[in-house]
């Protein structure tokens, strides 16, 4: 049997989309319907913004923390985390959890490395941007990357907690995101990294001026790969 995939979720859409993504693309590993077991837990999201919002890193760790002994629990062999953002709280997770972490930073600078893009723009909220989540991650892998400029930065994360996070899609968002690549596209950029899993509901490579590295599915996929090969 395919090893057991605890989602610890955050945001709703992204961890629905993850969830899903891991659901409807099993089977093309094991045949029509067929999926490891998954089993999700989240706090309210308001828990999290809370504490991020007073930089309290320790304690959004502690909701992780929490979120993993739950999924243990309940059999899960691995954990995975659709949300960039709280990755930067897993310095407090990964000694004290239950279980063993698949980093979703790891995995999308092991795409960029296998797709041989060597600088990637980033995109995200933020409190992703402006920590060392994704920097870390690509620089093993002697990558390069562009922040967006601070006034990006402030209508990104706009845009992501008022209208993606709530599920709210809107032409002027996508336009916006479509002017931030092209400006990295003309600055060397090879690939955006959506290093938001609510991004993906409007960028894709249909509508990017850049390829996308899709974190969420990404991620998702990793987790199916593990899952399955690791029997």
């Amino acid at each position: 049997m395919p090893q057991h995939i605890g989602i610890v979720g955050c945001s709703a859409e992204g961890a629905a989309l993850c969830y899903r993504t891991i659901c409807l693309e099993g089977a093309q590993w094991l045949g029509a319907h067929g999926h490891p077991e998954v089993t999700l837990h989240t706090f309210s999201l308001a828990t999290y913004v809370e504490r991020i919002e007073r930089d309290d890193w320790q304690g959004v760790g502690e909701l992780m923390i929490a979120s993993g002994q739950k999924l243990a629990h309940a059999g899960a062999d691995f954990l995975i985390c659709p949300d960039n953002t709280i990755h930067q709280a897993l310095r407090y997770v990964e000694l004290r959890s239950p279980r063993p972490w698949v980093h979703i930073g790891a995995v999308v600078a092991q795409e960029a490395a296998n797709r041989g893009f060597r600088r990637l723009g980033l995109m995200g909220t933020r409190w992703l941007i402006e920590s060392d989540v994704y920097p870390a991650k690509l620089a093993e892998r002697g990558l390069d990357y562009m922040r967006p400029t601070d006034e990006e930065r402030d209508e990104i994360h706009r845009i992501i907690m008022e209208e993606l996070v709530p599920g709210t899609i809107k032409p002027e968002a996508i336009a916006y995101h479509q002017q931030v690549m092209m400006r990295m596209k003309k600055a060397g950029c090879s690939a955006v990294v959506l290093g938001c899993t609510e991004i993906p509901l409007i960028m894709t490579d249909a509508n990017s001026p850049l390829p996308v590295l899709d974190s969420t599915r990404l991620l998702a996929r990793a987790a199916l790969r593990r899952a399955i090969e690791e029997v």
